[in-house]
């Protein structure tokens, strides 16, 4: 396991994963793109939202998550409910609201299934505020981490990083989008475990951005840790992942797979570190599930596999 200085792991408590949940709606093209007309293409809707995602593949790999978000009063919302509880999320504590629908992504993937562009409404995580974090502190406090997308306002960002301490919880976070990503800044001292892509990575390192390579990722990894983030993981795309701690750092190079559709693949191998933490595996066998999980997404239409397992984990594992 990782040594814990401000914290205390509790492994038989639950995983809080607090932030978006909503409906995906991506579309594939078959050629090329043409501007100003109709482009044929393959199209899905799902359910997806960054801790919508990890809480179902924590789930549905046996491990106990509470989901904290907000969704509309409307049948998406409705639909995203049930289907999460049939996966085993805990969705008592959902909220929902009448005053924004249900989020929603959409996203256009070339024939590569490499994303050409992305457009979200989360307006209705607005909705999780302060207070609404506050009448929940009962939950963080008895949790084993607490899983936060950067989706959620700065304010509610402050109020569960505020209890987290007060409780020494560890936290995970995910950057989520370049956009986003500076809403994490002040807390990285704070931080666990991050999960950047590596543009988000030098963004938090506040390091200059240039085209990703192993060494500039290892480089932006321990300066991470120097900021006192416990755990930094960069993922690399098809080069795989970098990742460094206090103790110690490395790559681990992707499983070569066909791509189908690359949503919630940073999801799959965030839930499935986590997972294989709380089963107190070393970090290298956590980080190989991890991208192993990956591997498993990316070969699947949609945000998470539905049969995901820690049997179907170890057989891609050919790392």
């Amino acid at each position: 396991m990782i040594k814990q200085n401000n914290f205390e792991l509790k492994t038989d408590g639950p995983v809080v994963v607090i932030g978006a949940a909503g409906v995906d709606i991506v579309g594939k093209l078959k050629g090329d793109l043409h501007e100003g007309s109709s482009n044929p293409a393959r199209i899905r809707t799902t359910f997806g939202g960054v801790a919508r995602n990890v809480a179902e593949n924590l789930a549905r790999l046996g491990q106990t998550a509470i989901l904290l978000t907000a969704v509309g009063s409307d049948e998406e919302g409705e639909r995203l409910i049930k289907a999460a509880q049939l996966a085993g999320v805990n969705t008592e504590y959902v909220v929902r609201c009448e005053d924004y629908p249900t989020g929603m992504y959409m996203g256009i993937l070339n024939h590569k299934a490499e994303i050409l562009f992305a457009l979200d409404n989360m307006e209705i995580i607005r909705n999780i505020t302060p207070q609404y974090i506050r009448s929940h502190a009962k939950l963080l406090k008895e949790a084993s981490f607490i899983f936060v997308d950067m989706n959620l306002p700065p304010e509610a960002l402050k109020t569960i990083f505020s209890l987290a301490k007060r409780y020494r919880v560890p936290i995970c976070a995910d950057p989520t989008s370049m956009h986003l990503a500076q809403r994490l800044r002040p807390y990285l001292a704070q931080t666990f475990l991050i999960t950047p892509n590596f543009a988000e990575a030098a963004l938090l390192a506040q390091q200059s951005h240039k085209l990703p390579s192993r060494r500039q990722a290892l480089m932006i990894a321990k300066a991470l840790v120097g900021q006192g983030v416990d755990v930094v993981i960069i993922t690399l795309a098809e080069q795989g992942l970098c990742y460094a701690s206090s103790e110690t750092n490395g790559h681990i190079p992707a499983i070569q797979t066909e791509i189908v559709d690359p949503t919630g693949v940073g999801d799959a191998l965030t839930a499935a570190v986590l997972f294989a933490l709380l089963n107190e595996m070393p970090l290298d066998e956590a980080l190989r599930l991890g991208v192993s999980a990956a591997t498993l997404t990316l070969q699947y239409p949609g945000a998470v596999v539905p049969d995901l397992s820690l049997e179907r984990l170890y057989d891609q594992l050919v790392i």
